[in-house]
C-alpha cells in the first residue's frame, strides 16, 4: 500500500497547515523536514523522502553535511544545501539565546523527535549549573516494551560534559502516559547513582503522541 501523497492529504493534516494551526512544536521531525524539502521526487513523497532521511541519518541531522545528505536517494545538492543553511542558522540562534529547563514542558522540544517512535527511546539531557542544555542524546533504543538502561551508560557523557544535573526521557510505544514499576525503579536507580556522582535527576518524562507525564511532577521522583 503505498504513502498518500501530500495532496492526498486532507487540508488540516498536511505539514504547512498543521503548522500553521498548532504551532511547529506540534509537528514530528519528519513533517517539520517536508516543510524544508518542500516536494519529494517521482514515486516519493515528500513525507517518504524526509523519512528516509531521518532513519539513513540514525535521527542526528543536525549533524550531517551536503555530502553525506546528497548520499540519500532523491536528495541533490540544492535541497542537501537548504537543510544544512537551516540548521546552520538555527545553531547560531541556539547559541545566542539558551533558554533554561524550568519546568517539564520546557524539555519538550529536546524529544520531540521519539514521541511516535515504535519502539523506546531513553534520551538523557546535560544541564548546566544554570539549567540550561548542554546537549541531548539518545542513550538506548530497545524493543517495543522493554529497554535496559545503565548507570555508566545514562552518566558517561554527562560526566564528559561536566554537566550539573541531567533530565530523563524516554518514549511509550504504546501510547500509555503511565509510569510502569520498571520505570519508577529504573528511576530511583539512576538518582542514587547521580547522587553518588554528584550530578542530580531533575526530572524523568514519559513522552507519547497524545501527551507527556513528569515523574517529578507525580511525586515519583
Amino acid at each position: 500500500m503505498s504513502t498518500k501523497r501530500i495532496r492526498d492529504i486532507p487540508d488540516i493534516d498536511r505539514p504547512r497547515e498543521r503548522l500553521i494551526a498548532k504551532g511547529a512544536a506540534a509537528l514530528s521531525d519528519t513533517e517539520l523536514l517536508a516543510i524544508l524539502l518542500g516536494s519529494g521526487i517521482k514515486g516519493i513523497s515528500v513525507l517518504e523522502l524526509a523519512s528516509q532521511i531521518l532513519d539513513s541519518l540514525e535521527q542526528r541531522l543536525d549533524r550531517a553535511d551536503v555530502d553525506t545528505l546528497q548520499g540519500v536517494e532523491g536528495v541533490g545538492r540544492a535541497k542537501a544545501c537548504q537543510i544544512v543553511a537551516a540548521f546552520e542558522l538555527a545553531r547560531r540562534h541556539l547559541l545566542q539565546e539558551k533558554d533554561p529547563i524550568r519546568e517539564a514542558k520546557d524539555v519538550l522540544p529536546f524529544v520531540q523527535q521519539i514521541r511516535d517512535k515504535r519502539q523506546e527511546y531513553f534520551v538523557c539531557l546535560s544541564l548546566n549549573g544554570a539549567n540550561e542544555v548542554i546537549e541531548s542524546r539518545v542513550v538506548t533504543v530497545g524493543l517495543l516494551d522493554s529497554n535496559q538502561v545503565h548507570p555508566r551508560e545514562v552518566f558517561a557523557d554527562p560526566i564528559a560534559d561536566r554537566a550539573a544535573s541531567v533530565i530523563l526521557a524516554h518514549n511509550h510505544p504504546s501510547g500509555t502516559l503511565e509510569a510502569s514499576p520498571e520505570d519508577l525503579a529504573l528511576t530511583k536507580r539512576l538518582v542514587k547513582a547521580g547522587e553518588i556522582l554528584g550530578i542530580k535527576v531533575l526530572d524523568h518524562l514519559i513522552v507519547t503522541r497524545k501527551g507527556h507525564l513528569s515523574l517529578k511532577q507525580t511525586g515519583n521522583m
